[in-house]
């Protein structure tokens, strides 16, 4: 028999229904951003009873962590076997109900364990952080298959799973990472095993337990998301070079996306920045101020995206600074700053690289018990008593001045005075050392605005807000707690989680000669 375009149109319309039923774009948005619908849904009680007899062979105590990494990555593959074979889009985003649910229900207290088993940040941005991360991350929504028909038939192309994903997870970001990542990893169809910082293990631990019972609870098939207890450079290298693990995502410093580019495996990595923010005279400066602060002293500046210097036009300095002044900064003196150069950094003197960067010519390293601490605890280092909560410390720098080189992670914020607007760019530019992270400008002007976009060519450009919005803080779009600059796919989410498939049917087969 012919086929007609009218019967290939029907055709494609059946697949593309069958293959993405939830992944209506309106409906989809409400998953994500209405969490009035993040209630209990099962999977089907038939596949509930045969997960729950099969898996329970395999574990009962340990709820996806594993003392050994290799009985983890053995637990993820039978996992995602399964996974893939019994369960649709439908069950993934009923099992992503339910974790988006679990952390929501549990923020308090993972806020709380972050900030006591880390030290770093402060406890309302570590909720802020979970609520964004359980409401925005996406779902299968994020899968579209493509087609194409005509004359010779009907092309569909799928997102299919990699396997079992082997991920990485920093100290900044422990809890919501390991949410972001198992949200878009399940959507995709795989499972994960994480090798999380080990400043950050007990809470992890705590969490992955958390995410698995909730998802059994659900019908689903226990350890999708899985850890080591004790992560090591042995664990990770374990990781990396498991025959079972397909993919690796790292989220962390340079070393770290160099040691899985390494791999030979397909991995994406999300390494260090060191945004920059210019400040030119068509700017609202009063709103700048504003948005700098907000940004730069969120959670004490531990975030990768957030403005770690400023470069600003000559003649809107002092108002700008005014602003920040009324708006929550302190603005060091020459010699407090002197003061607290002395404790958080140390000199390079063994010409090692360190921390956030690759380069080991640089002359300072970040002291790490001083990342993420409050402001207010820098000042009564250095003797200053003030009666008011500081989010944030300011002070006029030159351009080589290390706390405008370095990623430094602390509530310091160096203002970098300039002549003009090509003075700015270039500046930040250099500052930023070509890590294509994040970068913000404060600007009316569209050609200055996008002369600085073009010349940065970072993953994240933020005009006139906070860096916040570039991962739908207060901004349009989705959330990610894994910005892939350095391999490419930017903002991650689940469609970076799979491998694309192509299924043809061509026109002839329909035909009988």
């Amino acid at each position: 028999m012919n086929i007609n375009e009218m019967d290939l149109q029907r055709i494609v319309q059946q697949v593309l229904q069958n293959i993405a039923q939830v992944a209506n774009t309106d409906k989809a948005e409400d998953k994500v951003n209405n969490i009035e619908i993040l209630k209990e849904i099962k999977i089907p009680s038939s596949r509930e009873a045969e997960n729950t007899a099969f898996y329970s062979k395999i574990s009962t105590v340990n709820n996806g962590v594993f003392d050994d990494i290799n009985e983890a990555i053995e637990a993820a593959d039978r996992a995602q076997k399964n996974f893939i074979k019994n369960f649709n889009l439908q069950d993934r985003e009923a099992i992503i109900s339910a974790i988006r649910k679990t952390v929501l229900d549990n923020k308090e207290t993972l806020a709380r364990m972050v900030l006591d088993e880390t030290k770093l940040g402060r406890y309302e941005h570590k909720l802020a952080k979970l609520e964004l991360v359980a409401a925005r991350t996406p779902g299968t929504e994020d899968l579209k298959p493509e087609a194409f028909s005509g004359d010779n038939g009907l092309t569909i192309v799928e997102q299919g799973p990699f396997g079992v994903i082997g991920a990485v997870t920093p100290v900044t970001n422990p809890t919501e990472t390991i949410i972001n990542n198992s949200i878009g990893m399940i959507a995709a169809g795989n499972t994960v095993v994480f090798n999380v910082h080990p400043s950050s293990k007990n809470v992890s631990a705590y969490l992955v337990e958390l995410l698995n019972k909730a998802i059994v609870e659900v019908g689903a098939p226990a350890n999708l998301i899985n850890m080591v207890k004790q992560p090591t450079m042995e664990t990770l290298e374990a990781l990396t070079t498991h025959p079972k693990i397909r993919m690796l995502m790292g989220t962390g410093g340079p070393g770290l996306v160099k040691t899985l580019l390494q791999s030979g495996k397909k991995a994406i990595g999300a390494g260090a920045g060191n945004p920059p923010v210019i400040v030119d005279e068509t700017a609202d400066i009063e709103n700048a101020a504003k948005e700098i602060i907000k940004g730069a002293s969120f959670d004490n500046n531990i975030l990768c995206i957030a403005e770690k210097e400023v470069f600003v036009i000559n003649q809107v300095a002092d108002e700008l600074i005014f602003n920040m002044l009324n708006n929550g900064a302190y603005m060091l003196s020459k010699k407090e700053l002197e003061q607290v150069m002395e404790f958080a950094l140390e000199e390079n003197v063994n010409s090692i690289a360190r921390g956030c960067s690759l380069d080991n010519k640089r002359e300072y390293h970040v002291v790490k018990d001083w990342v993420g601490k409050d402001a207010n605890l820098f000042l009564e280092k250095i003797g200053v008593r003030i009666d008011k909560k500081v989010d944030i410390l300011i002070f006029e720098a030159e351009f080589d001045h290390p706390f405008v080189q370095l990623e430094q992670m602390m509530p310091v914020l160096p203002i970098v005075r300039v002549k003009d607007i090509d003075e700015a760019i270039d500046m930040a530019v250099e500052a930023e050392h070509g890590n294509r992270h994040t970068a913000m400008m404060h600007s009316k002007n569209i050609d200055n605005l996008t002369k600085f976009a073009r010349a940065i060519g970072t993953t994240i450009f933020v005009k006139n807000a906070a860096s916040l919005a570039g991962v739908g803080a207060e901004g349009e779009g989705y959330t990610t707690m894994s910005i892939a600059g350095p391999t490419g796919e930017g903002l991650t989410s689940a469609k970076n989680f799979t491998r694309k498939r192509r299924c043809v049917l061509a026109e002839g087969g329909f035909r009988i000669i």
